[in-house]
């Protein structure tokens, strides 16, 4: 059957013949090139000259630093976590690692998230090298985020690999699309939670796990937001 034709006989490609041709599209990577040329496109956008000796190396630069700073695309988190420690001496207790610094970019804005994030699981038969809670939230900080996504993404990582008896994990970050832009508010502080299992549970536990970071008065903070 022969295919059919535009008004100027031209083929018609079908409707799902485009659709996949968009998709593989989408999913293809940008070479470095075409980086750098959207980056030359945003400067003269700004009203600048990409040319201008100032600006002429601008454009790697910022490629370089999104390599950098969206390096978690390239990792998977549950690797960090599969080297595990059974000699623990029967150690049942909650185990804190707080104050972890991230650094993250809004999806919306594309802006800084700056701030500390407080972990705390208890164990069932075995445990994590504290350094790999640190390489965790920097592989999830490291991607596009909304703070209550990169929350619950760490503790369900954790609470899948390891299967304690309960992770909770506390967020308190900064903010840059709301304090450089829009609204304009130096010096607010976002804090979210993710509580699993016993901290969920268990007001004891999670009071245990919430005054170890230096919040005595937690009783909002159980998957949510404060």
């Amino acid at each position: 059957m022969a295919a059919k034709s535009t008004s100027r006989g031209r083929p018609r490609r079908s409707v799902a013949l485009m659709k996949k041709q968009t998709a593989r599209s989408a999913r293809r990577k940008p070479t470095r090139h075409e980086a750098e040329e959207a980056v030359r496109v945003l400067i003269r956008w700004a009203g600048d000259d990409p040319d201008r000796e100032g600006l002429r190396a601008t454009p790697a630069r910022v490629v370089r630093a999104y390599e950098e700073w969206f390096s978690g695309y390239k990792d998977e988190p549950q690797d960090y976590l599969k080297r595990t420690f059974e000699e623990t001496g029967g150690y049942d207790e909650v185990v804190v690692l707080r104050d972890i610094r991230f650094e993250s970019h809004c999806e919306h804005h594309m802006a800084p998230i700056i701030g500390r994030i407080h972990i705390g699981y208890l164990p069932r038969n075995r445990v994590v090298g504290i350094s790999k809670l640190a390489r965790l939230v920097e592989v999830y900080a490291r991607r596009l985020q909304i703070q209550e996504k990169l929350t619950a993404e760490i503790a369900a990582c954790l609470d899948e690999v390891l299967k304690p008896h309960g992770v909770a994990v506390v967020t308190e970050g900064t903010h840059q699309c709301m304090t450089t832009r829009g609204i304009h508010k130096p010096g607010v502080t976002m804090v979210t939670s993710r509580m699993l299992g016993v901290f969920r549970d268990h007001a004891e536990t999670r009071q245990e796990f919430l005054s170890a970071i230096g919040m005595r008065h937690g009783g909002s903070l159980v998957n949510g937001s404060s």
